[in-house]
């Protein structure tokens, strides 16, 4: 039987995911990831995705991000199916719909605070005054307007990780993917990181899918879903 399809119902998602299946070559053998989950998330909403480590979060989120592509089952963003684009499609979708938020920052290090958030935008091809013009406000939302010319290195985890926030959102994707992004935070900056991150995604209307294991993000989530062995186990509405 396939796992439900679980949103608000009043709501139209950005990002539908059906009867998703995955598997994995182990050696000899297969390991299944995904054995048909199914989930929606709608602009503004941020799901947190729980269970241990090889319950198949990262392999959903790969997927939901157009990172991998699943044996089975379909996947839609903004109501329109993304399976069967070709590698250029997928990639050019990638980079005007999904942000993505890393545990690990992955900031580029040889470039300043202002670069990395403008990163995106010049993938996009965006002219340069709208890039600036991006570029600032965001830097001045996420509280980073004093530190645009910082290199990584010289920023606190708590500060790479609104970098990271502001990368993933300036150019207003509708769907936001973050893996553990309080992870590495101290309790007082995980708690700033994760209320910035709900601001910003219900003011852009991004829908936002995270996966977790800290209880301060999951807490602050409108939904929680957990997944074992590759399964949906619950989701329920917070």
């Amino acid at each position: 039987m396939n796992a439900p399809t679980l949103e608000l119902a009043v709501r139209a998602s950005t990002v539908r995911l059906t009867d998703l299946r995955k598997r994995y070559r182990v050696g000899d053998d297969w390991a299944e990831a995904l054995k048909g989950v199914s989930l929606a998330a709608a602009a503004g909403e941020m799901v947190a995705l729980t269970g241990p480590s090889g319950s198949g979060k990262s392999t959903l989120l790969n997927l939901a991000g157009l990172i991998d592509t699943q044996d089975s089952g379909t996947r839609e963003i903004g109501g329109k199916p993304v399976d069967g684009l070709d590698d250029a499609a997928l990639t050019n979708l990638r980079r005007e719909q999904v942000g993505f938020i890393f545990q690990g920052f992955n900031l580029v290090p040889v470039m300043n605070v202002a670069d990395n958030v403008e990163y995106p935008l010049l993938l996009l091809g965006r002219p340069p005054a709208e890039r600036r013009r991006k570029v600032a406000e965001i830097l001045e939302r996420t509280g980073l307007a004093g530190l645009a010319g910082r290199l990584p290195d010289a920023l606190s985890g708590g500060q790479r990780q609104r970098v990271a926030i502001a990368r993933a959102l300036v150019k207003s994707p509708s769907l936001v993917i973050a893996d553990e992004p309080t992870a590495n935070l101290d309790s007082h900056t995980a708690q700033q990181i994760v209320d910035l991150l709900r601001e910003l995604s219900h003011e852009r209307g991004a829908a936002v899918v995270v996966a977790t294991h800290d209880e301060r993000m999951s807490a602050h989530c409108d939904r929680v879903l957990r997944l074992a062995d590759g399964e949906l186990l619950t989701g329920e509405l917070q």
